[in-house]
């Protein structure tokens, strides 16, 4: 290189260190308000399911007719028809949407998506100031919403495995950031449940706000790839003057620019030399990853397994998340019947102990090594937790909430490991050579799957709930026991693993000594 003047000296590497975990924290911090605003906005229906269905006997609520098509004897029925139509569009969006977020900008359809939802949870409220009675009114919004909502989750954990790469606290990571769900459970209870007596439509408009508001914040800050720092200003106020090729970077961290001249490169473009030319056996012909097929990625090794795990276990969770403030408001506590804001408030402790469990999956999915095993672990435990909370959580206020947030410590534990941590690592598997285009697709795949089943469990409780919530609870756990056998056979080959492994490390230590 020939240059006219002193070289400037690279940023110290500390710098560049320091300014990859901001943009690391941003990241994290951005998807995890982003998911949070999509589940904030999706729990408004069960929030309002005991409202505009009728309430139970003997109850002296000024709404116990109900809301029409919801009253009547049937009420619960098309209550549970209605979860159904908005979690089938979003099954089969969630394909959809994992395919085209391997090639789109994910800045602009996750933020896209945002901004659908924030339309389709309004539009559902203005039902209630508009007089709709109308069920296939119900339905068309709820199939939008849906396919609107499936957008969010490929988005999110690709931005976030972009950004984290391998790490061996994966699991502890993807466990604490996979807390949004929770927390935005737990928030649009708290915001749905505080406006319901102002009437149910604000329930579902102020969640609405909040997703539209997140969604801007998403689309000025977010920064989904290390490399996109180097192709655009995307960076909320950062300055990118020099366009950068990897081919032109040199040891010290320095550019050729356009005119021969040295200049000095960013920190945060330093960082992305390993980044641009990392993986160059899954690009094409211009450089880019080549996206991996649908049908290649289901071929992949335990994803069929995982996703059927996931069917399972995502139905316990989401017939919890539809239905358990109905539920608590058609259970009597201490022998009394709840109100419908107390019910919708009182159902956030399940997610509370979700966050919790969660965190603990990821953290003793680290420890041992073992996500198979780790998730068997909790899916057993879960069985005995529902049952306690079904006999005994009537008893009094202190055994339901107890009860409560121990049945969402297992029940959420392997959902949420199995939906981040999981889908992260056989995103990333040596099979596809690191092909971070993948992820998004792996990552549907997964989730995909497990929303049919989370389709099926408000459907069917539905339905069952009119037999009896015990039957209810007898589906869950059987539910959670086929989720178990889904798993038997990976968790079998980790303890042979670990086993080899002990051995080896005992024939190391004895020739060693």
């Amino acid at each position: 290189m020939d240059g006219s003047g002193p070289v400037p000296e690279a940023p110290p590497l500390s710098r560049r260190s320091h300014r990859l975990q901001q943009h690391q924290i941003r990241a994290l911090l951005l998807t995890f308000l982003a998911y949070s605003a999509f589940h904030a906005s999706r729990k408004p229906p069960s929030i309002v399911k005991s409202v505009l269905a009728p309430d139970p006997p003997n109850s002296t609520s000024s709404s116990a007719a109900g809301w029409h098509p919801f009253d009547g004897n049937r009420g619960p029925h098309r209550l549970g028809e209605l979860d159904l139509a908005f979690l089938s569009a979003y099954s089969a969006g969630m394909y959809l949407s994992g395919h085209a977020a391997d090639r789109l900008d994910l800045r602009r359809f996750l933020a896209g998506g945002m901004f659908g939802s924030c339309i389709a949870t309004a539009a559902f409220g203005f039902a209630y100031w508009l007089d709709l009675h109308r069920l296939w009114f119900f339905v068309v919004i709820q199939v939008a919403g849906g396919f609107l909502q499936s957008i969010g989750w490929p988005c999110v954990v690709a931005v976030v495995t972009n950004w984290f790469g391998d790490s061996s606290r994966r699991g502890l990571i993807m466990g604490i950031w996979n807390s949004n769900t929770s927390v935005g459970n737990i928030v649009g209870s708290v915001l749905a449940s505080c406006v319901l007596n102002f009437g149910w439509g604000w329930s579902f408009v102020v969640p609405a706000l909040v997703i539209g508001l997140v969604g801007v914040l998403v689309f000025a800050c977010l920064v989904p790839h290390p490399r996109d720092l180097a192709l655009e200003n995307m960076d909320c106020g950062v300055e990118m003057n020099v366009a950068i090729d990897s081919s032109a970077v040199n040891d010290d961290g320095l550019v050729e620019s356009l005119n021969g001249k040295n200049s000095l490169i960013s920190d945060e473009t330093a960082l992305l030399q390993h980044g641009l030319t990392e993986g160059k056996s899954c690009r094409g012909t211009e450089g880019e990853e080549e996206p991996i097929g649908f049908f290649e990625a289901w071929r992949l090794p335990s994803v069929a397994s995982y996703a059927c795990c996931l069917f399972f276990s995502k139905l316990v969770a989401y017939t919890f998340l539809y239905w358990l403030p109905f539920y608590i408001r058609h259970t009597a506590v201490s022998g009394e019947h709840l109100t419908h804001r107390t019910s919708g408030i009182l159902s956030t402790i399940f997610d509370i102990g979700g966050v919790l469990g969660g965190v603990s999956a990821g953290f003793i999915s680290d420890w041992l090594c073992a996500r198979a095993i780790t998730s068997v672990m909790f899916l057993i435990l879960s069985v005995p937790s529902l049952i306690l909370y079904r006999m005994y959580g009537g008893i009094s206020l202190y055994f339901n909430i107890g009860l409560m947030f121990l049945s969402g410590f297992f029940v959420n534990g392997p959902y949420s490991l199995i939906t981040t941590a999981v889908s992260a690592d056989l995103g990333t598997q040596e099979l596809i050579k690191g092909n971070s285009r993948a992820l998004a697709t792996i990552t549907a795949i997964i989730d995909g799957t497990g929303s049919i089943g989370a389709a099926l469990g408000p459907l069917l409780t539905g339905y069952i709930s009119t037999w009896g919530w015990n039957n209810v609870f007898l589906m869950l756990i059987l539910s959670n026991s086929l989720a178990v056998m889904c798993l038997t056979h990976i968790a079998k080959a980790e303890i042979t693993r670990k086993k080899k492994q002990e051995v080896s490390s005992t024939i190391i230590d004895e020739e060693s000594w």
